[in-house]
């Protein structure tokens, strides 16, 4: 597939999940590219939007109680901070019950004028490549995918997260997939037809680093959005050890807007984002950023695939002992907070990774 002759581009999210649908479309924007998203619901955290349809009974008040009682004899996954595993590569989704896939066919119905109002307001024949961010379509039955599939165009599914962890794919959408790529590193052991690519990351709308220059004391941050998937306990517990030892603050970073988040780690000079085996995450990226040398855990196999990381890698057993060599060496934490900020400019920079979508894109056989 030659992309020079392939200018529409059409992503479709159920919501834009950490900005990252956006930031693909304004990436593919600035390449000179076509490119619109839709997406079904809006995300909590008011990410930008291009287009949303606002779908009703996407969610509302009381769902996961509704949810937990429809699903009582599945199992679940809650969020921590351990990759999971699956007895089928994909894992896949399928409804718990005949009342949830009632329930999911009654709101599909409700949607289905909105849905095809849409369509046929932004011409959806017209465009060439469909990438669903999250693997989902508009149906379950992915009845429109599968028509634009018919019409030869491009499918690629792009997973974000818990979309392939507790929700698995989509069967309908997975059979017309063209490409799977995934932001998350652990997936490349859950879909066996999966590349990997770098989160999508704006570098440049990170605030410059403003360190207390009055303070003697070394700032240490995290800031979990959920502390079990971060380990924070073991991570609270340790630092508060060390504050016993060396002239140090911990700086915990929760319950406030995300602009006072980046102006709090602005003032970090280490930063520890998680332990366990799922990775890095967003977090690592800002205070990478702002030239803040970063711990965290690291996916099984990242660091084979990527030696040139620029992370402290840490656990449970050996945080202390990295963090202490940090806390004592001025010279280090400048050295590693500036590889840092350049790995994450040539890693992660969201038109290095639209590019390298793009390039996989046109290995993807011709019809």
């Amino acid at each position: 597939m030659n992309l020079e002759n392939k200018l529409k581009i059409l992503h479709i999210a159920p919501v834009n999940t950490a900005g990252v649908p956006y930031a693909f479309m304004d990436a593919e924007r600035q390449l000179g590219y076509q490119s619109r998203l839709v997406t079904l619901h809006r995300h909590p955290n008011n990410f930008p939007e291009d287009i949303c349809l606002d779908l009703p009974f996407f969610t509302f008040p009381g769902i996961d109680t509704i949810k937990s009682v429809l699903r009582q004899h599945r199992t679940t996954i809650k969020s921590h901070n351990f990759e999971t595993s699956s007895t089928e590569l994909p894992p896949k989704w399928k409804p718990a019950n005949a009342i949830e896939k009632g329930l999911i066919h009654q709101r599909e119905k409700l949607w289905s004028k909105k849905i095809a109002a849409f369509c046929d307001e932004i011409d959806l024949p017209s465009f060439d490549i469909i990438q669903l961010d999250g693997g989902l379509g508009f149906y379950r039955d992915a009845r429109i995918i599968e028509s634009l599939k018919r019409s030869n165009k491009t499918i690629v599914c792009c997973y974000t997260g818990s979309d392939l962890r507790i929700r698995g794919v989509i069967p309908a959408i997975d059979r017309l997939s063209d490409l799977n790529v995934t932001v998350e590193f652990d997936h490349l052991k859950l879909h066996p037809n999966i590349h990997h690519v770098f989160f999508p990351f704006n570098w440049k709308d990170m605030p410059e680093p403003t360190r207390r220059s009055s303070s003697n004391r070394v700032i240490i941050g995290h800031a979990p959005t959920n502390r079990a998937a971060k380990g924070s306990d073991i991570i609270i517990r340790q630092v508060q050890e060390l504050e016993a030892l060396y002239p140090i603050e911990l700086m915990l970073i929760e319950n406030v807007s995300y602009r006072d988040a980046l102006r709090l780690k602005s003032t970090c000079d280490i930063f520890i984002d998680q332990i366990g085996n799922l990775g890095y995450g967003i977090n690592s990226l800002e205070a990478l950023a702002m030239k803040i040398p970063t711990c965290s855990c690291l996916a099984s196999g990242f660091e084979l695939l990527y030696p040139d990381h620029p992370f402290v890698t840490i656990d449970e057993s050996n945080m202390k002992s990295k963090l202490i060599e940090l806390i004592e060496d001025t010279d280090l934490r400048a050295k590693t907070g500036q590889y840092g900020h350049d790995w994450v400019i040539e890693h992660h920079d969201s038109l290095k990774v639209v590019c390298k979508i793009h390039q996989l894109i046109e290995d993807v056989p011709k019809h």
